[in-house]
């Protein structure tokens, strides 16, 4: 058996790859008879070697090799990987055909171009499956689109569900990263024992929930609705957030955003700015460089100074028995009523 297993979502391709080695019996020996190889270390008479290895009180033996196709990728001017190894590699065309049977040869690699020339040469003789994310829907996701039914078959898993609006919001946090997807959902399964997971369920569990609303708290602040911002700060501090966190993760935002700012003034694409900007969440990255869109490099450095005068005014203690929270009730009022 011959299988290529390819592409960006790495958590599918492992889970296939698990299920290749579960099919093949005992998990023990499955082990002792799996031998897993690096392509840029290893060469053809290697491979073909350890294919032909008779295994060990099993039926099966499992060969792994990675990253061996991506060698052979188109970059920018280079044509390809060096030109010996072409032709050297070829003979692995040849061999699969008289592979002994006991043999189960897996490739698996990361994103790569239909162009690829091996992957071209050895794809006719191999089970090949791409594996590609999901997609999120610009206006997010709900039923019948591909991250909801995968999170909903994930919940299924481990006995529980999930509402559409709960995927959403866990959509937002954490975008289409299945392994944190998985990992939270499984949480959030064993919290509700069997019943659906809501929203409320994902904002009391999942670490990135508080942020999500601090940049709430900042759209309503820039946006200048005051209810609405006080609202959001009061529901922050109700969930056990002190002031001087708070006030750090909105300085941290706004401190971002005037960074993004000054990026945006150089044509930097966005994810540029993201790899500045240290964001690795495309759901903070986009909403960091909305906000610097909107809004004058003169209103956004005015708030930031009025953010360092509320940290030097809690630190300092200006207002006797306050532990912050007055604090950033005044300057939530005084941010909105500022001219934009």
């Amino acid at each position: 058996m011959f299988y290529i297993l390819f592409g960006e979502d790495d958590f599918s391709l492992k889970e296939a790859l698990t299920k290749i080695k579960e099919g093949l019996g005992d998990e023990a020996m499955v082990a002792t008879n799996t031998t897993a190889l690096q392509g840029q270390n290893t060469t053809p008479e290697q491979v073909i070697a350890t294919c032909d290895t008779v295994p060990f009180l099993a039926t099966k033996r499992l060969v792994i090799v990675e990253g061996l196709l991506g060698l052979f990728e188109q970059r920018d001017k280079v044509k390809r990987a060096p030109k010996h190894k072409d032709s050297s590699w070829l003979s692995l065309k040849g061999y699969v055909d008289g592979m002994p049977e006991s043999t189960v040869l897996v490739l698996i690699d990361g994103k790569l171009k239909k162009s690829n020339p091996l992957l071209k040469e050895l794809a006719p003789q191999a089970t090949v499956k791409e594996f590609k994310p999901p997609f999120i829907p610009p206006k997010g996701i709900g039923k019948g689109d591909q991250l909801y039914n995968w999170m909903q078959t994930r919940a299924d898993k481990s006995g529980g569900s999930i509402s559409p609006a709960a995927a959403r919001l866990l959509a937002n946090l954490i975008g289409s990263n299945l392994w944190l997807l998985s990992s939270e959902i499984d949480k959030l399964c064993l919290y509700t024992l069997g019943r659906t997971i809501e929203e409320n369920d994902v904002e009391l569990l999942v670490a990135e929930a508080r942020e999500f609303t601090v940049f709430a708290m900042i759209d309503a602040i820039l946006e200048q609705r005051s209810a609405a911002a006080t609202k959001l700060l009061h529901r922050l501090e109700d969930g056990g957030a002190a002031p001087p966190y708070l006030l750090f993760m909105i300085t941290r935002q706004f401190r971002l955003v005037i960074q993004a700012k000054h990026l945006l003034s150089q044509r930097r694409r966005t994810a540029e700015i993201g790899h500045s900007l240290g964001l690795a969440s495309e759901y903070a990255l986009q909403k960091t460089v909305a906000q610097a869109k909107a809004h004058s490099m003169k209103r956004l450095e005015n708030i930031y100074r009025n953010l360092l005068d509320t940290d030097i005014s809690i630190k300092t203690g200006r207002f006797k028995g306050d532990k912050g929270e007055l604090a950033l009730d005044l300057l939530i009022g005084e941010l909105c009523a500022e001219p934009s």
